[in-house]
Formats: structure tokens, sequence, C-alpha cells
């Protein structure tokens, strides 16, 4: 393992975070804490408690996820695709490194980056809500993978973009929707049954149920089908990457 070129791609990407700290971390933040302002206040004096659960707490598993998921996958998208787009990226594939090293270089950063978000809206919720976390082990876990995995996603839609607008698609087409359809803002037995239904194909949903029982041990779906659901993810995303650099697609033209 080139621990040295691991840490050099790494650096050099959290040394881009740095530079865009309004972009990637700030605003984030507070368009959460809107969220907070206008649903958890506003609207959420006006709605009964959900499994005996604040409505304004109900919300913040679901808003951690939802800036997560998308987060994790610009960083990730972006990191591995400007390379692509400036040429420096042969210059990696040419140095002595493995392309898990690659991998770990900037999915690693895309990870990090996006841990540190998590943590801020966490540290951000305490000023509106009362935080309460029943498992603090099963909160970690879940906020671990699914950057790592959402991170490993993002890395593959950087190969596969061939332009800025491409980036942006499935985060902004694809994934926001899955998580406001997901029970971020609500839980499914709130829904008709034939829309019960049509929320369990939805994947979000088992990543959003699993991390609010973390919280306070309510959730819409059994937490070890939760579990089951982000490995299956995150094997699919780690083979998804292994045939990539296996076949060269999208790296060697």
């Amino acid at each position: 393992m080139n621990f040295t070129a691991v840490k050099s791609i790494y650096l050099f990407e959290m040394a881009r975070f740095g530079r865009t700290l309004w972009q990637s971390l700030i605003s984030p933040v507070v368009s959460t804490s809107l969220y907070f302002v206008v649903f958890g206040a506003a609207i959420g004096s006006r709605i009964d408690e959900i499994g005996g659960v604040q409505y304004g707490a109900f919300l913040l598993p679901g808003l951690i996820m939802l800036n997560l998921l998308t987060q994790s996958i610009s960083n990730a998208s972006f990191g591995i695709y400007f390379p692509k787009f400036t040429g420096t990226i042969y210059e990696v594939m040419s140095a002595p490194v493995s392309f898990l090293e690659i991998v770990l270089g900037y999915v690693g950063a895309a990870a990090t980056k996006s841990l540190i978000l998590g943590i801020m809206i966490l540290l951000t919720a305490s000023l509106f809500i009362p935080i309460q976390i029943a498992h603090p082990f099963w909160m970690a876990f879940f906020l671990v993978m699914t950057v790592i995995t959402f991170s490993l996603l993002g890395f593959i839609i950087g190969i596969w973009a061939d332009n800025f607008e491409k980036l942006q698609i499935v985060p902004l087409l694809v994934i926001t929707p899955l998580v406001f359809l997901g029970g971020s803002f609500y839980s499914i037995d709130m829904l008709p049954e034939t829309w019960q239904t049509v929320t369990l194909f939805n994947p979000v949903l088992y990543l959003i149920s699993g991390f609010r029982w973390s919280f306070y041990e309510i959730s819409d779906v059994s937490v070890g089908v939760s579990l089951t659901m982000i490995m299956v993810f995150l094997g699919l995303c780690l083979l998804t990457i292994w045939w990539i650099f296996k076949t060269g697609y999208r790296l060697k033209t």
C-alpha cells in the first residue's frame, strides 16, 4: 500500500474543501437551519408528535441524510471529474499508484468532508431542538457507512460524467426526490396503504429509517433490513468501481 500517494490525494482534496468552505459547509448548515425554523417551529407546532417524538426532532435524521447523500455524491464526483477534465488523471494513473489507493484518496476525502458536515448539522440542530441519541454507536455507524457508500457512488458518477451538467443530474433529479419521498419529513405510516408499498421500493427509505431508529428507536422498516440494504449498496458500488478500473471505462479515452 502506497500510503504517501493516498495521503497526497487526500490532502489535496481536503485543501480544496478549505478553499470552498462557504459552499461546502456553511451554506448547507444555514439551509438546514432554515428547515428547522420553517418546518420545526412554524409548521411543527401545528403537527402532532410522530411516534412520541416532537416533529422538529423527528426531522433531524432526515435532514442530516438529505445533506449527507447530496454532498457525498457532489464532493466525490467533482473530485474525480476535475482531474479528468484537466487531463491530470492520466498522470495519476501512470504513476505507481493502484486503483485502490486512488479510490481511498478521493473517496476518503469526500467522505471526511461529508462527515464534518453531518457533525456540524447535528451541533447546529442542538440550538433548535433537544438532541436525543438512543444508540450512539449505531448512529455513528449509519453516519460513516452512508458517507462512504455515497462517496463511492459519487466517484462512479464522476467517472461516468463527460460534462459538468451530468454531475448534477443524479444528485438533483434522483437522490433529492428519493430523500424527500423516503420518509425524511414524515412516517410512511401516514401514507395510504398503496403508497406505503410503493415507498418500500425507495432504497433511501431504509437509510433514513435506520438512522432515525438510532436516535429515537422508531423506524418504518426493520433495522436489520436497513443494515442489509446499506451493505448491499456498498458492495455494488465497490464492484462497479473495480469493473471501471479493470476495463478502463471512461478513463482510457
